[in-house]
């Protein structure tokens, strides 16, 4: 008996995997993708900027426009409170520089501190062809600076770094 094999107890031993050479593999395997997904990721080195809530001191000359979605397709644009057009609002943008040239003796006398500025309010689901044409049309007009004015989240100050 002692040298006997019984049967049952043979097909439990070739049934049985050992399983730890299987996880042995995988967990090799996990390492080499791990620092091979390392290796291939390619990116281009940039410095992004450092965003601050500073507060613009807003010149009397500048120019205020609120764009908007209108109703359909159209786009909703506002110089000041007036609701303008392109071509308004292209006439008024000419008119105003044509003003401060005047006003300041000449082309020569521009300056960065007397030149306007257009500050544009853009609503958050404005569509982006809307916005894209009052910038090209206050460029066209001849300002050189556009920008947009934001509302910084509640209860947010200066954070100095």
């Amino acid at each position: 008996m002692a040298g006997q094999v019984i049967q049952g107890d043979e097909d439990e031993a070739i049934s049985d995997i050992n399983v730890v050479p299987l996880t042995d593999v995988m967990l090799v395997l996990l390492i080499v993708f791990l620092i091979t997904t390392q290796v291939i990721k390619q990116t281009i080195p940039i410095k992004l900027p450092n965003v601050r809530y500073e507060p613009t001191t807003t010149k009397p000359d500048n120019v205020s426009l609120v764009v908007r979605n209108g109703p359909g397709d159209s786009c909703e644009v506002y110089w000041g409170v007036t609701r303008v057009n392109q071509k308004d609002l292209l006439d008024r943008a000419v008119k105003k520089l044509e003003d401060q040239i005047k006003k300041v003796g000449g082309v020569q006398n521009i300056n960065e501190d007397n030149m306007p500025e257009a500050h544009i309010r853009g609503d958050v689901n404005t569509r982006y062809k809307c916005i894209g044409a009052a910038i090209i049309t206050m460029q066209q007009a001849g300002f050189q600076r556009v920008g947009f004015i934001s509302e910084p989240p509640p209860l947010t100050g200066y954070r100095a770094e």
